[in-house]
């Protein structure tokens, strides 16, 4: 899989290791990797001591550090969470012994005061500010990745789908389809299962049980995902656009599947209001584009006027649409990420936020699961 995670593996593994990367699309950062927020997380809300926390927290330093070095744009200009209300200060509390017990960077309590000195337009009771977190273009954070990656001599195939995958002597035999419809195959001594939301397709094929169980004498973890939809909207007024200067969240939905709906910017300046959170059917298929529905258009409305009191419903429009790949189930709180080791298979599952924070120490990871 040719996603930021994937390829950020590829780039690692290229240093030392002979790395063919296959992507069933025609280019990288197709699905996941291309349709989020591009913010970059500082492990404020992930449970001490999980992956999730402990490679978003590696991984923060590190995006700023590659994105300097490969002229990926980025903007490291802090986050607010924000109670908008005197009933929400108690969960501003739950989320700060959070961030505290994971040691996030610079991590501070903000009055509503010194909260409306950085954002005068969102009507804040109580925040807390993070410095660490910022945004960064994906689409060229991945495209750094790709180009790293060959510069160490992987070889990057797209439009090739894989068709079936077995174990064999030694390691693993794959065949695959490109998009005119022939077939070639190729064997590897080791696999990296980094395929998003294809990723329990490719185990199931190998064998593995997606609800965990025994196989072949291992002990398997849950490989089953569920997709979560996320929606966002566009605020599409420049003026409005330019009253915010940096991401301001509220308090997190982790029942939902998300962290609530947000406002949020780019490195282009743009400002947008996302993502939703709605669980998809199993086998539902992933539709990328949007419509303007009034009944979506209005919750967004609503959700945006929480930050910006006068926002009206002509300045929104409907924006990108992303699927979070996750091992969560829908009546579930926070899942960690799953990073599994068995025989020179490598699954990489539910690899959803932080994942491109955590692109580059998730890749070390790897590279040390394999030795």
């Amino acid at each position: 899989g040719a996603g930021a995670v994937g390829l950020a593996i590829a780039e690692r593994l290229a240093r030392t290791r002979s790395v063919l990367l296959v992507e069933r699309h025609e280019g990288y950062g197709r699905e996941t990797s291309s349709h989020n927020s591009g913010v970059v997380h500082a492990a404020i809300y992930y449970e001490t001591g999980s992956l999730k926390h402990r490679l978003c927290w590696e991984g923060n330093p590190l995006i700023y550090e590659w994105a300097e070095a490969h002229n990926v744009p980025v903007r490291r200009c802090g986050k607010l969470i924000v109670a908008l209300a005197e009933d929400e200060r108690a969960g501003l509390d739950e989320v700060w012994g959070q961030a505290t017990a994971n040691g996030v960077r610079g991590i501070e309590r903000l009055t509503g005061e010194q909260a409306r000195a950085l954002e005068p337009h969102v009507p804040t009771v109580e925040a807390i500010w993070s410095p660490s977190t910022g945004v960064v273009d994906p689409a060229s954070l991945v495209r750094s990745y790709e180009g790293e990656a060959r510069a160490h001599g992987a070889l990057v195939v797209y439009r090739h789908a894989v068709t079936s995958v077995e174990r064999i002597a030694g390691g693993f035999r794959l065949d695959l389809r490109d998009a005119d419809g022939q077939s070639s195959s190729v064997t590897c001594a080791a696999l990296v299962n980094s395929a998003g939301h294809g990723a329990p397709d490719l185990a199931a094929a190998l064998g593995y049980p997606l609800d965990g169980g025994m196989h072949e004498g291992v002990e398997v973890p849950v490989l089953r995902q569920r997709a979560n939809g996320g929606r966002y909207y566009d605020i599409v007024d420049p003026d409005v656009a330019r009253m915010v200067s940096r991401p301001v969240y509220p308090l997190p939905e982790h029942q939902a599947g998300g962290l609530g709906l947000h406002l949020t910017v780019d490195t282009d300046g743009g400002a947008h209001l996302g993502p939703s959170t709605e669980w998809l059917p199993d086998g539902a298929p992933l539709d990328y584009r949007q419509v303007d529905e009034p009944e979506w258009h209005a919750r967004f409305l609503e959700a945006g006027r929480r930050f910006l009191p006068g926002l009206r419903g002509d300045q929104i429009a409907p924006g990108q649409v992303g699927y979070r790949p996750k091992i969560q189930r829908p009546d579930q709180g926070l899942v960690d990420f799953l990073i599994w080791h068995d025989r020179g298979y490598v699954h990489l599952g539910g690899i959803e936020s932080p994942g491109l924070t955590a692109s580059l120490p998730i890749a070390r990871v790897v590279d040390e699961a394999l030795g």
